[in-house]
């Protein structure tokens, strides 16, 4: 009988760290541009979602070690992205509000154009929406994920998104009506 030796048993940290590190490396890369996405679905602001994403990717590296089932690790940077983009929006309004209270209100020319004035019609019914509505309908319309990924990302049902998608629609269509 053959007796093994403890050095055969005893992987070095390093070893462990850059198998970790590659892993986390081409979840990365299938990964990065979808949490721009989230992020600019919420903030509608090109810097202020880079920012966002960039966050949720550092507190991903941070945590990958920790996740249980890395499979689920798309459906986790989503949310935690999509968290962070939230707390970005509201520390904004918070800080736009303080601003106001200080400086004299500006008043501003708007434009004629049409476009814009809808585009902000539709923004403001979208972020009318419940989170449960508002979230899977950015992410199937605006991102352009399929049923099967929203309800994957999400952790729900298919059959959830679809009805969820549906209502957010309905609820739009009655809020927009008035557009055409």
């Amino acid at each position: 009988m053959t007796r093994m030796r403890a050095e055969s048993l005893w992987v070095p940290v390093a070893a462990v760290d850059d198998e970790l590190e590659r892993e986390f490396e081409s979840r990365l890369a299938e990964c990065s541009a979808l949490a721009v996405r989230v992020a600019f679905s919420v903030l509608r602001h090109r810097e202020d979602a880079e920012d966002v994403a960039q966050d949720a990717l550092v507190r991903a590296h941070r945590s990958f070690h920790k996740l249980r089932n890395r499979d689920r690790f798309r459906a986790w940077l989503v949310r935690t992205t999509w968290r962070l983009a939230l707390d970005h929006r509201r520390s904004e309004e918070r800080r736009k509000a303080r601003e106001l209270d200080h400086q004299p209100l500006l008043t501003t020319v708007v434009d004629n154009a049409e476009a814009r004035e809808r585009a902000d019609h539709l923004w403001k019914a979208i972020d009318a929406l419940p989170e449960k509505l508002r979230m899977p309908l950015v992410m199937f319309s605006i991102a352009g994920h399929d049923v099967a990924e929203v309800a994957r990302l999400m952790d729900l049902p298919e059959g959830t998104v679809k009805s969820r998608l549906f209502h957010a629609r309905r609820h739009l269509q009655e809020r927009l009506q008035w557009i055409r």
